[in-house]
């Protein structure tokens, strides 16, 4: 029962960070230190997308899913979770390099707004006349 809790609760994890790779930048803009965070976690979501790799949260999920005697999935979480709900044929290659296209996007239009907004403040406490 506790590796099944335990199985759930990376599942709701592992959404939660694909939610904070698509639009931690967002955050960002309100909270700037979070670009620490958002930044490897971004170059994380792209590299999984483009390279095809499987996260190691769904390796852990199958392993917690194999221990309380269920059966774990194949693919990734993407797959298993979210895209039957969207689509229910099965993900490509090509259509996963395009969410790590949408992911990359989604984070240059935000991070060039965050440069943006910095360089601002950055003139604005620098000015003499201030």
């Amino acid at each position: 029962m506790l590796y099944r809790i335990a199985a759930d609760v990376l599942v709701l994890f592992h959404l939660l960070f694909i939610l904070f790779v698509l639009f931690g930048g967002l955050l960002a803009l309100k909270w700037p230190r979070l670009i620490w965070w958002h930044l490897p976690a971004a170059a994380w979501g792209v590299t999984v997308e483009a390279f095809q790799l499987t996260c190691p949260l769904t390796h852990w999920e199958n392993l917690m899913r194999h221990a309380a005697g269920q059966i774990g999935y194949g693919g990734g979480f993407i797959e298993h979770y979210v895209w039957p709900v969207i689509y229910p044929a099965g993900l490509t290659p090509a259509i996963q390099l395009g969410l790590g296209s949408i992911v990359l996007a989604i984070n240059v239009v935000v991070y060039r707004r965050l440069i943006q907004l910095w360089k601002l403040r950055r003139g604005a406490s620098t000015d003499p006349r201030i």
